[in-house]
């Protein structure tokens, strides 16, 4: 299965971007028009973030979302036969703080979130940096669709693991210097185990891993933001939060990345990904030992 559906994609990853993206437009209207696929989802998770909003505004968005979507993973396909040339037209990262990190000797853990493309955010590192570029994922149900990414992401330095693997491989991956990236706002497999904090004004757990982590190894650590200039193009900006993330308070590292999340998302919230439910889990009482905003939590359960 998994050689049909690579020889499939890669047959249409040689189409030319503009064929690419007419296939892209009829998707979103099946996506958006027709099927209203996840509809509930993601307007739900609109109105949580942007309640002055009006229905209109939140229409525009969304639409703009599914479009976006959709690009993400047609894009996505295309770097099957892209050449490393083709490629570095069309997405930039300001990398010259990373090089001066490495420079000194530092590990590196880069944090950013599920704004679109992050299949290119990923190569636009993978395709530069001298040290070996840990990636954390989630692990694909599907065998044939999971193994083709696995292809897909595993470029120059790369070297994947699956989350649930993350902690038994931990010690062979931080032997020598190394760059993370992780995509922070993930909600943790169970919600006692992440910090709690408002994002958008409503409780939700993070991870702890990230902030943790990079306190523990003494990281130096860079959040990137995703700036879509156009269709197919795209600007990665990378922002030094600490050279010395043991000189954080726990939990510090988390409210930074939250604040630095809202307002990327804030400034185009077209290009975050609404159809993942990010307030999963309601927040209970027993919850408050892991409450680390500056707010007080919830009173009720």
């Amino acid at each position: 299965m998994y050689y049909i559906l690579y020889a499939i994609l890669y047959a249409i990853s040689l189409l030319p971007f503009f064929v690419l993206y007419a296939i892209s437009d009829f998707f979103y209207f099946l996506a958006y028009r027709l099927l209203s696929y996840r509809k509930d989802v993601v307007f739900g998770n609109l109105d949580i973030a942007f309640p002055e909003k009006s229905q209109e505004e939140k229409e525009v968005i969304a639409r703009k979302f599914y479009k976006n979507l959709i690009d993400t993973f047609i894009e996505s396909i295309k770097l099957l036969s892209i050449s490393d040339e083709a490629f570095k037209k069309r997405a930039t990262i300001n990398f010259q703080p990373i090089v001066e990190l490495l420079a000194k000797g530092k590990n590196v853990q880069l944090h950013s979130g599920h704004q679109m493309n992050w299949e290119y955010g990923h190569w636009a590192v993978a395709l530069q940096v001298p040290v070996p570029w840990l990636g954390v994922y989630m692990r694909i149900n599907n065998k044939a669709v999971g193994r083709l990414f696995y292809k897909i992401r595993n470029k120059g330095k790369t070297v994947l693991i699956a989350a649930h693997e993350f902690k038994s491989r931990a010690h062979e991956c931080f032997t020598d210097q190394y760059t993370m990236g992780l995509l922070a706002d993930q909600n943790p497999g169970e919600p006692a185990s992440g910090y709690w904090l408002n994002f958008f004004n409503r409780p939700v757990p993070f991870p702890k891993g990230p902030d943790s982590g990079a306190r523990k190894n003494n990281t130096a650590v860079v959040f990137v933001k995703f700036v879509k200039l156009k269709r197919g193009f795209y600007h990665f900006e990378t922002n030094l939060i600490t050279e010395n993330a043991v000189s954080l308070q726990a939990g510090e590292l988390t409210l930074l990345y939250r604040d630095f999340l809202e307002e990327t998302i804030r400034e185009s919230p077209d290009n975050y990904l609404w159809s993942h439910r990010r307030w999963k889990w309601p927040y209970r009482k027993d919850f408050a030992k892991r409450w680390i905003d500056v707010t007080p939590p919830p009173n009720e359960i």
